[in-house]
């Protein structure tokens, strides 16, 4: 303990400063050679895989970004694309029910036309029909007026005679 009495950190002997030296320097290079390059190199590549992760995260985002504002056309374009099919759609069943209206004007035309055609023929043939039986009772009416004043009388007879004998000649 004697030896350590004279030791004082303030003021170092050169040998104490000799040998510390020494003694650092090989565990510094002990450990550059043994610690610091491996760490270092495993910083390096943590270094790179981060680095690696920051430019996939931004080709990431930036893919993101390009398929939000794909998706946004898309929509954009859909919904475009569903408002025309709807004003289609509405045309459509626009003309067709404006046909189908033109279609059951020209129908119902069509009947009334009929009709009023059958109407007619039907009023002709009655009116036919009603001179048919008024000439055959007028000649009814016409043939037992005659029979009566025909009746009897020789100069009537000989009339009738000579009407008959023109009849049979025609």
């Amino acid at each position: 303990m004697i030896f350590l009495a004279d030791f004082s950190v303030i003021k170092p002997d050169f040998g104490l400063i000799f040998w510390t030296t020494i003694i650092f320097g090989l565990f510094w290079l002990l450990i550059g050679k043994y610690a610091f390059k491996p760490i270092a190199n495993a910083l390096k590549v943590r270094e790179d895989e981060i680095q690696n992760s920051l430019d996939e995260a931004k080709k990431a985002r930036e893919e993101m970004a390009n398929l939000n504002a794909e998706n946004e056309k898309i929509l954009a374009q859909t919904r475009e694309e569903r408002s025309k099919i709807l004003k289609e759609a509405k045309d459509t069943s626009a003309s067709m029910i404006n046909e189908a209206k033109e279609k059951a004007k020209e129908e119902a035309q069509k009947i009334a036309t009929n009709a009023k055609m059958e109407i007619e023929a039907e009023k002709k043939a009655a009116i036919a029909d009603i001179k048919s039986q008024v000439g055959t009772m007028a000649l009814d009416i016409a043939e037992k007026v005659i029979k009566k004043e025909l009746t009897g009388s020789p100069e009537h007879e000989s009339l009738v005679a000579r009407f008959v004998d023109d009849i049979k000649l025609n």
